[in-house]
């Protein structure tokens, strides 16, 4: 009777137990909050890290996805594809703008469906520039006033605000942006015109106010290969790679076999390749269609016409155009390299090569010049003076007898009948330069 008492307390015991532990695992399953940096320059390589981060969140069934946001801006076209990436989420996106979300940034921030900011924080100063650091086209610009319009509109904010922030004309002078100027909110300011949401001093702290204290928190960290993508794609460093590129290739026609300059072009081109491959840029006929492009180059050095080569050279750029994002970037970007490359080589090759030793190692610029002692014909000056018979005619080439040697010769430019007597005037090499002599 008292072990059946005891197992029946036991059983409720372990009853109630499993009663009050499922709602903890429940929760625990249920509230998962993924927490996504979004730091330094806005490109395309950004936007590759940041759809891997919110396939990865929905895959989890997150409950939320915040952005922690600290970036000076970047480009254009990069931050429009983040936002679609953002608003195209079925998952709660909370923008946690830690320091400053300027241009691109601010733009990236208003298509998430909350903000919230750290003292101190800004947000703003959009406008539009482009890679010179000059006003971008009216085109451009009036295609990111209408992009930051919208996303302050599709958002519940007040438009006027995110246009301030893009156009220096609209006048919001109790906010600092007079006429000429540039809205940039502070924290505070962002909370009392709608832009945030709220305050918080640190992750912590928004956790709180968004009621996931008790969530289980991962954070996303992006990969080496992300890493090396967001520095290669960059827009200032993609003109640096392919000037180094061409750079390599060229000086490589002038050295001895295959060696530094070869090696360093190929490299900087293949991470070229690699970096937009992982960005999500570039496909494998990029690639596929650079390394025809290079064949056929090679192949005009054993094949006359020079068709070849100009296909090659065609087939090249245009897999830099196919791995680009952005052609006008692209178009730009080879356009330095070329001017750079003409002039680097130009430097090596006629001033360095000349003056250093380790770039006469690296270029070949020894020629097969008489004075250095090569010849490709024996010059026989000491025919010069002598008499001969014309056994053909000169027409302006033919044959005379010097004595007992037949001499193929050429005329002075005229006609000498066979049988006229002639002098040798010249020679130089193979060529025998003869006169007719007046009878």
């Amino acid at each position: 009777m008292k072990s059946r008492r005891r197992l029946a307390i036991l059983f409720f015991l372990l009853i109630g137990f499993f009663i009050y532990l499922v709602p903890l695992l429940t929760s625990a399953k249920g509230e998962t909050v993924y927490v996504v940096p979004v730091e330094e320059t806005v490109e395309k390589g950004l936007h590759a890290f940041l759809k891997r981060a919110v396939t990865e969140a929905e895959a989890d069934n997150a409950s939320a996805i915040i952005f922690e946001i600290n970036t000076p801006g970047g480009a254009v076209d990069a931050a429009g594809e983040i936002g679609k990436l953002i608003t195209s989420t079925n998952l709660r996106t909370i923008a946690y703008v830690n320091k400053q979300a300027l241009s691109a940034g601010a733009f990236i921030s208003l298509n998430a469906n909350e903000i919230y900011m750290v003292p101190g924080a800004v947000m703003g100063s959009a406008a539009i520039i482009d890679q010179t650091g000059n006003t971008a086209d009216k085109k451009a610009v009036s295609y990111w006033l209408a992009a930051m319009e919208s996303a302050a509109h599709e958002s519940g904010r007040d438009p006027i605000y995110a246009l301030a922030m893009a156009d220096e004309e609209v006048n919001l002078p109790d906010y600092g942006a007079g006429k000429g100027k540039l809205l940039t909110l502070t924290a505070e300011q962002a909370l009392n015109v709608g832009y945030s949401e709220g305050t918080v001093n640190n992750i912590n702290d928004l956790l709180s106010e968004l009621g996931y204290e008790n969530a289980t928190i991962k954070n996303v960290e992006e990969s080496f290969a992300e890493k090396l993508a967001r520095f290669i794609t960059n827009p200032y460093v993609v003109p640096i790679l392919l000037s180094i590129g061409s750079i390599g290739l060229v000086l490589e026609l002038y050295s001895p076999g295959f060696g530094i300059p070869g090696i360093m072009g190929l490299s900087s081109l293949l991470l070229f390749f690699y970096g937009h491959l992982v960005a999500g840029l570039a496909g494998y006929e990029a690639i596929i269609l650079f390394i025809i492009g290079i064949a056929l180059i090679i192949l005009e050095f054993f094949v006359a016409g020079g068709i070849v080569g100009i296909i090659g050279l065609i087939a090249v750029i245009s897999s830099f155009f196919l791995a680009s994002g952005n052609v006008a970037h692209m178009a730009l970007s080879l356009l330095i390299a070329f001017v750079i490359t003409v002039l680097v080589s130009i430097l090596m090759v006629k001033v360095l090569g000349k003056k250093m030793k380790f770039f006469r190692r690296m270029v070949l610029t020894d020629s097969t010049s008489t004075e250095s002692g090569y010849i490709s014909n024996k010059t026989r000056n000491e025919l010069i003076g002598l008499e001969g018979v014309a056994i053909t005619a000169l027409r302006p080439s033919g044959t005379v007898q010097i004595g007992d040697e037949r001499i193929d010769v050429v005329s002075e430019g005229n006609f000498i009948q066979k049988d006229k007597r002639v002098k040798i005037v010249k020679a130089e090499g193979s060529r025998v330069v003869v006169r007719e002599i007046p009878e």
